[in-house]
């Protein structure tokens, strides 16, 4: 069936947009020019314009710039697109114009369309919905918000629960010894409670260093328009704007120090994402440990027995794989990755604006949702089921030489040295050969090598 049109009108003239669609010219003119890759700007970041468009109408009302009726129209439309499915109305790629002029004229053309439609009243998207408002202000704007909102509503409670999941499951292990590994060559022993304690630090440290940019995150360029000047925008509106957006959000925002800072950087951005990288890498080196842990289960580690979730393998019967693990690795790679294209992408100020801000927002926001989704899957499906291999931890270490080391202060590095090569050597317990190569008596030696006292700096 034939596809039907009608035309719209813009600066540069006559626009065949689909008769269906909500959005104008601008936004057909931009889907004709970027077809690129066919990522789409996140959910996150259009329910923010929304919400800006939303508060900036209403701070326009207020301060007399915008009469009752009109306000109320694109309220009532911006109510409208966040609470029902719209995303056809959002097509427009992410390599798209670097200040994301197209995008903000897509969000304003649809709720003009939506607000017109509606309340009978002629809306225009530049002369209304943009009220007080440039894109240049706008999509930093909805950068800050939309990352903002996804951390607190997403990512820290994640974060929380992996935390409390890793803390439950020490406390669950206090009494289990192990063999503690460095350049993964067995080392001294530790509980598995301890090692668990190192990755609830990592992750709670994570945690705290991401809500330290909250504050940052929560000062907006709305207000500046076009290069910080507030050019076309009242005196108040910036801090106007600032209560209703708080208000809408149930977030506390506030208008940048410096608008031309806020307009001309993505330092934030940039700092926020640095901080995703640091929880990426903590939550590779926990998955890692996790399949290292996992490994075998007759030939490897096998002192862990993660949660059996799917068939590994399409020709090896009865293989299973640290699946979960492996997800959450990939997942980190790619925030690792999507950091170095905000990175570059930060250092795109040129002048008075930031020229890459699409592929920031859609980047950032995608590193926020793989963190919090992979911290979620790692806390349920492979920290709280993964069963502990007691056996096996306290076989091999009962035959680790390293051991030893405890008789250091009592009979010298060098003595010890060669009971730990004989050991080795003759696969027999350190135990056996300290008695044979030592005059220490047996309850000493028990003592000196229980391998449960050497896990603490206390007394024992």
């Amino acid at each position: 069936m034939k596809k039907k049109f009608r035309t719209e009108k813009d600066s540069l003239g006559d626009v065949q947009v689909p008769q269906g669609a909500l959005y104008g010219a601008q936004t057909q003119r931009a889907a004709d020019n970027f077809p690129v890759s066919g990522y789409r700007m996140p959910e996150e970041f259009i329910r923010a314009m929304v919400l800006i468009k939303k508060s900036a109408a209403e701070a326009n009302r207020d301060l007399g710039l915008l009469d009752e009726q009109l306000a109320a129209a694109i309220v009532a439309a911006c109510d409208a697109v966040s609470g029902e499915d719209f995303a056809a109305q959002f097509p427009l790629d992410v390599f798209q114009t670097g200040s994301g002029t197209s995008s903000n004229m897509n969000v304003n053309e649809v709720l003009a369309h939506i607000a017109e439609r509606d309340s009978g009243v002629e809306v225009h998207p530049n002369d209304h919905v943009n009220m007080s408002q440039s894109s240049n202000d706008v999509v930093p704007s909805a950068i800050h918000v939309s990352a903002l909102l996804a951390v607190r509503d997403d990512l820290l409670p994640a974060l929380r629960h992996l935390h409390r999941q890793l803390c439950d499951k020490a406390d669950s292990v206090t009494d289990v010894v192990k063999t503690g590994r460095t350049h993964l060559m067995d080392a001294v022993p530790m509980t598995l409670a301890q090692e668990i304690s190192a990755w609830a630090d990592q992750v709670e440290s994570c945690r705290e260093r991401i809500r330290g940019t909250l504050p940052r995150l929560a000062q907006l360029a709305q207000g500046g328009t076009a290069i910080g000047t507030g050019l076309n925008a009242h005196p108040r509106f910036a801090e106007l704007f600032a209560q209703k957006l708080s208000a809408n959000s149930t977030q506390q925002f506030r208008p940048a120090e410096n608008l031309f800072t806020a307009i001309a950087t993505q330092d934030t951005a940039v700092e926020v994402s640095g901080q995703l990288k640091v929880l990426a890498v903590a939550l590779m080196k926990i998955a890692n440990d996790l399949r290292w842990m996992n490994s075998g289960p007759l030939a490897g580690f096998a002192e862990i027995e993660l949660q059996a979730l799917q068939p590994g393998s399409s020709i090896m019967p009865g293989k299973i794989n640290p699946v979960i693990a492996e997800s959450a690795a990939m997942a980190a790679a790619q925030v690792i990755g999507n950091d170095t294209t905000i990175t570059v992408a930060g250092q795109s100020g040129n002048f008075q604006l930031n020229v890459m801000l699409p592929v920031i927002a859609y980047n950032l926001l995608e590193s926020i949702r793989l963190m919090a989704n992979s911290a979620r899957l790692l806390a349920d499906k492979a920290i709280a089921t993964f069963a502990v291999k007691r056996e096996n931890m306290e076989r091999t270490l009962a035959r680790n030489p390293i051991l030893v080391t405890a008789l250091n202060p009592v009979i010298g590095y060098a003595r010890a040295a060669e009971i730990a090569k004989k050991a080795y050597s003759s696969g027999r317990p350190i135990l056996d050969v300290a008695r044979e190569m030592t005059d220490l008596g047996e309850d000493e030696l028990k003592r000196l090598l229980d391998p449960k006292s050497m896990t603490s700096n206390s007394d024992h």
